[in-house]
């Protein structure tokens, strides 16, 4: 058996396969309501095979969102079409998933597609939040700094959203670390100035973060994985390094963290970063080395590339996103690059796994 179709237990859940259908924004929804194309979108991916379906970031917060079309999980009534969702995941044999995330200074932004910019106040933005007075770039707003008693409020609010994802059927949450979001900003000296508690040492500096987990884990099932996403450097020398993530693992793990899902970058908007094949995937070698499971993600696109990357050890779960958008049945399609033959299909779409020679059509 290929290793990117053996089966994966992390607490009680068991994933079919090792292919992660990576968190992806849609920005495609209203008032932070999931919708007829989330559950398209989503769906389609679990009938293709993957073992692991992620939603988009979910925001716990309205002002968490990047965009006024991100999904929420702030309030009771956002659960019943999630559920809706992921009861269709799990009729497929996929796992559902839910990252939760606050977007902190990179927020009230324009859809990907409408120039990604930051909205004015006519346009409906609303102030940002973050754990210092610096903007992102020269052409965003200045955030708030957050006060205490605002951390506690967050801290609250991902709370508040676990007990929720569990209404509303998730068996696996995620919290999202990366890309220079809230959580990120925290953790990097690049956009973390306090002077308080939550800044200057790196223990300070990671407070946010394990006070999160704390919080989750009171609430999120001892019987379903915890998941964080890291951005394991920011790609320059003055900010979070991938010695820093190797130090953090540990620390995440013995408070509830099961899996560390290790991108880079988003948090300085003037580094250049070197994208390219697997380009991420050493950082997830990197942070396994210190005893935690990884998920490796960032431009694997093909089947053997995945399986490499398995048997190499340099993680334990692929995460992919954009070739998921181009072929979401890549999970199918690469049981038979690999001849596994024991890859299941859909019922309805069995009867093309391989070509009849006669019969019904």
């Amino acid at each position: 058996m290929p290793q990117l179709f053996s089966p994966l237990q992390l607490r009680d859940v068991t994933f079919k396969n090792r292919i992660v259908v990576s968190p992806m924004c849609q920005y495609s929804g209203n008032d932070g309501f999931a919708n007829d194309w989330h559950l398209v979108h989503l769906g389609s991916r679990a009938a293709g095979g993957a073992g692991l379906v992620f939603t988009e970031a979910i925001a716990v917060s309205p002002e968490g969102r990047i965009s006024p079309h991100d999904l929420g999980l702030w309030q009771d009534e956002h659960i019943s079409f999630l559920k809706r969702i992921t009861s269709f995941i799990e009729s497929q044999g996929s796992v559902p998933g839910i990252q939760l995330a606050h977007a902190g200074r990179k927020a009230s932004l324009t859809e990907p597609w409408n120039g990604d910019r930051q909205l004015t106040a006519t346009e409906g933005g609303w102030p940002t939040l973050a754990p210092s007075a610096v903007p992102f770039s020269a052409d965003r707003q200045t955030p708030q700094e957050l006060t205490t008693d605002g951390i506690q409020t967050i801290i609250a609010a991902f709370r508040a959203a676990a007990v929720r994802a569990l209404q509303a059927g998730f068996k696996v949450l995620e919290l999202h670390g990366a890309h220079g979001y809230l959580i990120n900003e925290f953790l990097s000296p690049l956009s973390n100035h306090r002077t308080d508690e939550y800044g200057g040492t790196f223990d300070n500096r990671i407070r946010f973060l394990m006070n999160i987990i704390h919080e989750v884990r009171a609430v999120w099932p001892t019987q379903y994985p915890l998941f964080l996403r890291i951005s394991a450097t920011d790609w320059t020398d003055d900010g979070w390094s991938i010695e820093d993530s190797a130090r953090l693992a540990p620390l995440v793990q013995a408070a509830g963290v099961d899996l560390i899902d290790c991108s880079s970058g988003g948090n300085a908007s003037d580094v250049k970063i070197p994208a390219g094949p697997g380009y991420q995937v050493p950082f997830a070698a990197a942070v396994r080395m210190a005893g935690i499971p990884t998920g490796a993600v960032g431009i694997i696109v093909t089947a053997e590339q995945a399986e490499e990357i398995l048997i190499n050890g340099q993680a334990d779960l692929i995460f992919m996103a954009r070739e998921l958008l181009r072929d979401p049945y890549f999970p199918l399609h690469a049981a038979m690059t690999l001849n596994y033959d024991e890859m299941s299909w859909p019922v309805q779409y069995d009867r093309a796994k391989r070509k009849p020679s006669s019969g019904r059509r």
